[in-house]
Order: structure tokens, then sequence, then C-alpha cells
């Protein structure tokens, strides 16, 4: 039985987080996008910050720290004040982080508390124009006769990475990683030619490919993207089971107060609820979502799962 003395310090604690969170916000909010500029993740929270900043009456200003397939800015909000002032977005790359680095300074089922998921899209697969190749089919045939054919990625360890070496894997034919820093950087050098293929989320791509600078031959959702209705899945292209979708979502440091979590949640899905956001995310290849911290949790869940299995059986390892 609690003492009279510790009784009135669990009252006093709650009342103390109540009241600050009542409080909250009272200064700007660094909303940390722990890739580099100009890819999905980037995308996601700049258009969500802009209303988010109205609706709360403080800045939210968006911060890139990239480094490490986004582990570097991940940790650096698990590691945070857990007062709602630092929030990270991030794709399902924190779900996949801890089965592939040895040493990593946070566990996203423990450190991190879901707020929403964003949005979601596809991972695609990419060809430049000089390749030549039109289709999945034309594409393993050609790496059949030239092993080694360089693939772009916004990092070693992102679910880019694994749909690639996934999709290899079930073809039998050998390509080469070419991580880069963030989504930003290795648009560039697929789109300038450098690289002749790419497994990156679909957002960032969209616009060149509808340009015709680019072909994406697949997709890796179950069903085609609403925002990509002639590309095939891969399953349609004959690997069954290979499913990935990538998500962006918001997560706070373990120990924020609910009501801070359950107000950014209220907050954030409403603005994915404005026509206009709805919009701007669909022009960039992005299907909004914004669900429960409840169910996001259950996505994180499933993926932190799915991936653990799918490190071990394609012996992915970064250090």
């Amino acid at each position: 039985m609690l003492s009279f003395r510790s009784l009135s310090v669990c009252v006093l604690t709650l009342w103390a987080s109540t009241v600050f969170a009542q409080a909250w916000p009272s200064k700007p909010i660094r909303w940390i996008v722990p890739f580099a500029p100009a890819g999905a993740n980037d995308i996601t929270a700049r258009l969500a910050a802009e209303r988010l900043t109205r609706a709360l009456g403080q800045p939210v200003v968006v911060e890139n720290r990239a480094g490490a397939a986004g582990t570097i800015g991940i940790e650096f909000v698990a590691k945070a004040p857990p007062d709602g002032y630092t929030i990270v977005s991030s794709s399902d790359t924190i779900a996949s982080a801890p089965h592939l680095y040895s040493k990593i300074g946070f566990q996203p089922l423990k450190d991190l508390i879901p707020v929403t998921q964003l949005a979601r899209q596809p991972v695609v697969l990419a060809a430049h124009p000089s390749l030549g190749v039109n289709s999945v089919a034309e594409l393993v045939a050609l790496a059949k006769t030239k092993p080694g054919l360089g693939y772009a990625t916004s990092g070693a360890g992102t679910q880019q990475h694994i749909a690639a070496e996934w999709f290899a894997n079930l073809a039998g034919i050998e390509l080469t990683h070419v991580p880069y820093k963030g989504g930003g950087q290795a648009i560039t050098d697929f789109i300038g030619g450098q690289v002749p293929l790419a497994s990156l989320g679909a957002a960032p791509l969209v616009p060149h490919y509808r340009s015709g600078k680019v072909k994406l031959l697949a997709q890796t959702t179950h069903t085609r993207s609403p925002n990509l209705p002639d590309v095939p899945t891969l399953e349609e292209a004959g690997f069954k089971g290979l499913v990935i979708e990538q998500w962006q979502g918001v997560f706070v440091p373990a120990k924020t107060p609910k009501e801070i979590v359950m107000r950014l949640n209220a907050e954030i899905v409403k603005t994915l609820a404005d026509p206009k956001v709805r919009e701007l995310y669909a022009q960039n290849g992005l299907e909004p979502v914004g669900n429960t911290p409840e169910q996001f949790a259950a996505i994180v869940r499933g993926d932190y799962e799915k991936y653990g299995r799918l490190v071990r059986e394609l012996k992915i390892r970064i250090d």
C-alpha cells in the first residue's frame, strides 16, 4: 500500500506533468529529418510543418541531420529531453536499422513513441534511359549478361537497399549497391547517368518520371499506387511476396507526456486531412495517412519483425 508521502509525490508528479503538457508549446519545435534535403522524408516533413506552425502558434523548424541511413538523426531525438520540443520523422528505416548495425544508439520499440504515420509510398525500381531497358524482364536479362550493374539508394541499410537485394536474390542476378547520404544526391547522380539503376522511394522520382527523364520499371507495394497506376508491381512481374511499403512517420522520445503525444497526433492528422496538403502529397507520389499512435505502433512492430527476417535471410550487414 502506498504511504501518504508516496501518494502525494505521485499526485504532484501527475499534476506537474499535466500542467506542463497544457502549456505546451511555449517555444519553437525542432522537427528532425534524418536524411538529406529533397527526399521523401524531407518533402513530407516540410509540407506538414508549415501548417503545424499555424496550428500550434509556434515555429516548427525542419532540420536535416543526415548520415548512417538516418540513424544519426534518429538517435539524436531518442536521446533528447521528452518535452515535445524535439520530434523526428523517419521512413521505416527506423525499423530495419537495429538489425543492420552492430552498434546503434537507440531501440525504436523502447526509446521512441510513434505519433502518427504521415504517408506511404512504394519503393520503385528505376532505370536510366541510356540503359535501354523498359521492363523488369529486360533488366533481368541484361543483368545476367552484365553482372554488377550499379543501383543508387538513399543509404546503406534503408528499405530501398533491402528491396533491391531481395529482388536481385529472387532474380538470380548480381547488382552493385551505390549508397548515398540521402535521396537528393542519389537522384541527381541517377538522372545524370552516373548510376544506371535506382531503388528509391517513389515521391522524389515521380516528377522526373513524368518528364521522361527516368523509367520506372516496378514498384514494391502489393497493389499499384494510385499515383503510379501504369507502373507494375514486382509481384506482377513474377516476384511473389516481394512487398515493401515505404512509410514516413513522426516519433517523439520515450516518456514524452501522453497529452503532448495526443495533441501532436491530433494536429498532424488534421493537417493531413487538409485538401491542399493531400494534393501536394499526391503531386509528389505520396499517399497521406494520419492514423492513431496505436495503429502506427502496430505497423512499426510488424516491420521491425519483417526486416529482421529479411536481413538474416539476405545476409545484409552494414558494419
